[in-house]
């Protein structure tokens, strides 16, 4: 009897975070990893087209993109006050996001950083409005996306963004058409040439 105690209780538990945002956050931060080295022609098929677009140089481009989330009222015309119990649960614990702006970095047509900005955190962990941009990606991954592993509990964490990955600054100047070439020895990861 205490396992299936024990097994109950997990399950509780799981299901009270899920509901805090502790999940999508893991889901937008396994984004920030396997998006590194998509393409950008994958990047707008499951993410959509970017709300705005800067071009920085020849090879390198900026794609924002804005979503918001509306949060539901509760109705206080019950005897129990929910919805101040509710105001009250996130001024003390925080998670009160609605807005996430992801800031996706693309050199060479390859994604090589992904970024949040916003008041995007819900009750539990960081970042969690912005699973809501990159859902379509993960649901339905495209080819260039690399594979994140580790099941519900690694290798990300809700409560940060994961580390940037090293990236390869090693390129060929091709004589014949006077271009930096970068030398790709792995397609999925991008190279940042850096300018002559």
């Amino acid at each position: 009897m205490p396992s299936t105690l024990r097994i109950a209780s997990g399950a509780i538990a799981l299901l009270s975070l899920s509901g805090c945002g502790y999940f999508d956050s893991r889901e937008a931060h396994r984004a920030q990893i396997a998006m590194i080295g998509m393409t950008s022609n994958d990047l707008q098929a499951c993410a959509g087209i970017p709300s705005s677009t800067k071009v920085l140089n020849d090879t390198t481009q900026i794609y924002q993109y804005t979503s918001k989330m509306n949060l539901p009222t509760a109705s206080d015309s019950t005897i129990i006050p929910v919805q101040q119990i509710l105001n009250m649960t996130q001024v003390t614990l925080g998670g009160a996001g609605t807005t996430c702006t992801a800031i996706i970095r693309l050199d060479h047509e390859r994604v090589s950083e992904v970024h949040y900005a916003g008041d995007d955190d819900e009750i539990i962990g960081s970042d969690g409005i912005c699973s809501i941009i990159t859902r379509g990606c993960a649901r339905q991954p495209e080819a260039s996306m690399r594979k994140v592993s580790g099941g519900p509990f690694g290798p990300v964490s809700a409560f940060h963004s994961p580390r940037a990955p090293n990236q390869s600054t090693a390129a060929t100047y091709n004589k014949q058409s006077a271009e930096t070439v970068p030398n790709y020895t792995d397609d999925t990861k991008p190279v940042i040439v850096p300018r002559p």
